[in-house]
């Protein structure tokens, strides 16, 4: 599943990141690495995803969400 169809409060896994090396060096710069844990705290249509990861919140564009795959574990 993508991140960009998550919707708000689920929380979950992040299995992996694509293979864009740009991507990848910026994603993982700002913290969001492959098995780090998450919740989306809002993913509204045409805006940036909000997600919570190691205790900082992260506005990310619906282009980099859809790169970045990950596993729901629950609400």
């Amino acid at each position: 599943m993508k991140l960009s169809e998550v919707k708000a409060g689920a929380h979950g896994l992040v299995s992996s990141l694509g293979h864009d090396e740009r991507f990848l060096n910026r994603i993982i710069s700002i913290g969001l690495t492959e098995g780090a844990k998450f919740q989306v705290v809002r993913n509204d249509r045409k805006m940036p995803v909000l997600v919570y990861v190691r205790e900082t919140l992260l506005a990310l564009n619906r282009k980099d969400c859809d790169k970045i795959e990950i596993t729901e574990v629950g609400a």
